[in-house]
């Protein structure tokens, strides 16, 4: 006996499930305004539970944007491949594009004029609804961009960098002084820290802070080291700093990302410095990676991955209302003390 065949979904189906018109169903899932934010979830929430999506290509015929949100990163691919902060940044931007039948595409640039010229084509083209713009610098040519093309973009970054784009970001200045107050607290009095790329705005940001809360705290000694944000960076950067002899050798170090600070333990341990006894680590971002080494690693612990929720969040707020949206802080990262951070000289 052969089987009867499901009948199709249609957008029909999904408006009745909603309770709304065929249209209503049409202006949620092009991103247009007209519609309540509760209208719209409960769009998308009867689309989910009936398995229906819009024909994308139909959709791009008739001469709508294709549903696809941009993300242009100017780092190395064997750099980002290994950076868990992007990972898992990109998984929560990719959890809210599904609920709204969209997809990311992903480029990887060498620089930022580089950038200009890809966001100016994809936009041009048609290829995006919008896009997500990470990385600020200092006078940063995609803020000109975005406002001579109209491209519905959100900037991650605070909004001193971004020029009045749509933002949303984290306190890093609070962050990286509660992590040199804490150390201090400690009894740490010579502290370093190995930070990332010297031209990001967010670098600067930590990089000021460090030197403000190191400056009020009196301490005999502060430091503070560039890096590409590599492990082998962040290696060269510990050996240098470890290499001097005390009182000119800090009792601790804080690192711009995980992957830095993980080196930094292997080469504490290479010079045959005991982890915190000799010498506390502390990281930013804690991944996985902070609660796999010997001893685990102390961090600044924040939801990355529902960081890059709400960054794509916003991204659909900017596209719904045709314009810019109340830029908005995430939660500042929260110090978590784990095994690699004490007192100076003494045994836990």
């Amino acid at each position: 006996m052969t089987a009867t065949p499901a009948p199709r979904v249609t957008i029909k189906d999904v408006a009745a499930r909603a309770g709304v018109s065929k249209g209503a169903v049409s202006l949620a899932f092009n991103h247009k305004p007209g519609l309540s934010e509760a209208t719209r979830e409960r769009i998308f929430r009867a689309a989910r539970e009936l398995g229906w999506a819009p024909n994308l290509t139909a959709r791009t015929l008739a001469g709508s944007r294709v549903d696809v949100v941009g993300l242009a990163v100017c780092r190395p691919a064997r750099v980002l491949g290994l950076e868990p902060w992007y990972m898992e940044f990109v998984s929560g931007v990719e959890g809210v594009l599904a609920e709204h039948s969209c997809s990311l595409l992903l480029r990887l640039v060498r620089s930022l004029d580089e950038e200009v010229g890809v966001q100016g084509a994809w936009w041009r083209g048609r290829q995006v609804g919008g896009s997500i713009l990470v990385d600020f610098r200092a006078d940063d040519p995609r803020v000109d961009l975005v406002r001579r093309l109209g491209l519905p973009a959100v900037a991650v970054g605070h909004p001193s960098l971004t020029g009045g784009l749509t933002s949303v970001w984290t306190d890093d200045a609070t962050a990286v002084t509660e992590a040199v107050r804490y150390l201090a607290a400690l009894g740490h009095r010579r502290i370093a820290r190995v930070g990332g790329a010297a031209d990001l705005g967010h670098t600067a940001i930590r990089t000021a802070a460090f030197d403000e809360a190191a400056g009020a705290l009196a301490l005999a000694g502060a430091w503070q080291v560039a890096t590409d944000f590599s492990g082998d960076a962040g290696a060269r950067a510990t050996r240098s700093l470890l290499t001097a002899a005390p009182p000119d050798r800090p009792t601790a170090i804080v690192y711009d990302n995980d992957i830095m600070a993980v080196a930094g333990l292997s080469v504490a341990a290479e010079m045959g410095l005991r982890v915190p006894e000799d010498v506390s680590l502390l990281a930013w971002d804690d991944s996985q990676l902070c609660r796999l080494t010997h001893p685990t690693l102390s961090a600044m612990s924040h939801d990355v991955h529902g960081f890059g929720a709400e960054v794509a969040r916003t991204l659909f707020s900017v596209i719904t209302a045709g314009g810019e949206a109340e830029p908005h802080p995430v939660p500042t990262p929260v110090l978590t003390p784990r095994g690699s951070t004490a007192p100076p000289g003494i045994r836990v």
